[in-house]
C-alpha cells in the first residue's frame, strides 16, 4: 500500500510524526483484509471487532513531507482469537527502510469479550 506524506503528517521539522506510523499500520491492515475479501465494516456487521492488544514500532530513518511510502503488511501469526501483523515501511523511490513493526489484534464480540476467528476470516487469510 502506498501513502503520500502530507504536511499534516509531519512535525515542525517536516519529519513524519512518530505516532502516525501506527495510523499507517492501521490503514495497511484494513487494505490487507479488504484485498482478501474481508472488510472491517463487514466483520463488524457480523459481530467481530478487532482491538489492538500490542504494538511495536522500530524507527530506522526519517520520512519527510512529500515522500511516498510503501507499507508492506503480512500476517505472521494466527491464534484462535488473534492475528499478528508485520509491517515494513520503505520510501518508494529509494527503497530506504523507514520503519518496521508489528501489531497483535484480538477478535472481540464488540462488547470486549474475546471470540474465536470465524472460518471465513481464517480461510481469507490463508488465500
Amino acid at each position: 500500500m502506498e501513502i503520500r506524506v502530507y504536511y499534516e503528517d509531519t512535525d515542525c521539522g517536516g519529519v513524519v510524526y512518530y505516532a502516525n506510523y501506527l495510523r499507517y499500520f492501521e490503514r495497511a491492515r484494513t487494505e490487507y483484509l479488504e484485498s482478501r475479501g474481508r472488510s472491517v465494516a463487514q466483520l463488524m456487521e457480523e459481530g467481530t471487532v478487532f482491538v489492538v492488544v500490542h504494538a511495536e514500532v522500530h524507527y530506522h530513518a526519517p520520512a519527510r513531507y512529500g515522500d511516498c511510502l510503501v507499507v508492506e503488511t503480512e500476517v505472521v501469526e494466527r491464534g484462535a482469537a488473534s492475528l499478528t501483523f508485520r509491517h515494513v515501511v520503505r520510501e518508494k523511490r529509494s527503497g530506504r527502510l523507514i520503519v518496521t513493526g508489528s501489531t497483535r489484534l484480538a477478535a472481540t464480540d464488540g462488547a470486549g469479550k474475546v471470540k474465536r476467528l470465524d472460518k471465513d476470516t481464517v480461510a481469507a487469510l490463508q488465500s
